[in-house]
């Protein structure tokens, strides 16, 4: 019989790519993580992995297996969620993950509501990257989290997950105002090559004209690794030119606090710029949009504490993004 917790350590290995990256996610050993794997072997009877140099790949027999332990583990969530609602009462820790903008803007009124409701779970929430979501979900790190793409970052289909659409926002140029300080213009950029994806329109002349106007400019952008950073980067070269990135900054209000000081232009989401705008700033509509999804793991959709959660945080979503729900 084929044990669960090798399996799950066989997919992570399918998704991670390195005994060292499943062994560091999963708080094990590099050495014991080989060992279960190298049992996992013995009991399926056949090699599951092949050492190429210093690293291993999956045999076609282990890709296959991936594909059993996929539906094996989805059906262990679906299991898990209908013993949760016979127990009735919700109760215990709920594992949430969302990226700023959401946690300071939505969260904390679905928190709320929450715990009215069901007083006796623990929602824990950690500010978490949509880029790091899929691991930690899958890793268990994570029960529920919000996940967002942008028409220039379409977000892929990851296994082992499951999402449900919550809202769609606009977004904007940030630039400083007529008056304020206005950022320094620098040499012609690169021109950059167009991304396979964007909004349609988007190679029109209203928001290529608006980007290109700052090509000279300079940028200022979220970190590298994230997907804000990835979506500016190609929003601008597919409007001809590759930004030339001043800041990096992950908290909006920082960002728009530099553009107004004169230190460049950026692009910055709908939620990104609630409340009083500093006059110094100038905001114009671009064609692009963001979507928020709620993600959790195959399966886990029908727990009670998932689908509460995702009740209360549907009921906290600003008036002003409740008309444009993704999948309305």
């Amino acid at each position: 019989m084929l044990d669960v917790r090798r399996l799950r350590l066989l997919r992570e290995l399918a998704r991670r790519g390195t005994i060292a990256a499943v062994a560091e996610a999963l708080s094990f050993s590099p050495s014991a993580v080989s060992q279960q794997l190298s049992v996992l072997e013995r009991e399926a009877g056949l090699p599951l992995l092949e050492r190429t140099g210093r690293g291993v790949r999956l045999t076609p027999a282990g890709q296959n297996l991936v594909g059993h332990a996929e539906a094996v583990l989805e059906r262990l969530e679906r299991a898990d969620a209908d013993l949760a609602e016979a127990r009735g009462g919700l109760a215990g820790a709920l594992r949430i993950g969302a990226f700023p903008t959401a946690t300071r803007a939505i969260v904390p009124a679905a928190l709320t509501a929450l715990a009215r409701r069901h007083p006796g779970l623990e929602p824990m929430v950690s500010e978490t990257d949509p880029a790091a979501v899929a691991h930690a979900l899958r890793a268990g790190d994570l029960d529920v989290a919000l996940v967002h793409a942008y028409d220039f970052v379409p977000a892929e289909p990851e296994p082992g997950l499951a999402t449900e659409p919550l809202y769609v926002e606009a977004m904007y140029l940030a630039e400083p105002a007529a008056g304020a300080p206005a950022p320094p213009r620098g040499p012609a950029p690169p021109r950059g090559p167009a991304p396979p994806h964007g909004p349609a329109g988007s190679g029109g002349p209203d928001q290529g004209t608006v980007l290109r106007t700052h090509a000279r400019a300079p940028w200022i952008t979220a970190t590298p690794g994230t997907l804000c950073h990835v979506m500016t980067v190609r929003a601008c070269q597919a409007a001809g030119f590759t930004p030339r990135v001043r800041h990096q900054v992950d908290e909006f209000a920082t960002v728009l606090a530099l553009v107004a000081a004169g230190q460049g232009v950026a692009v910055v989401p709908q939620l990104g710029v609630t409340g009083p705008t500093d006059p110094a700033v100038r905001l114009t509509r671009l064609l692009m949009e963001r979507r928020t999804n709620l993600a959790f793991r195959s399966g886990a959709g029908a727990h009670p504490a998932v689908a509460a959660f995702g009740t209360a945080l549907r009921a906290a979503v600003p008036p002003d993004l409740a008309g444009s729900r993704a999948g309305t």
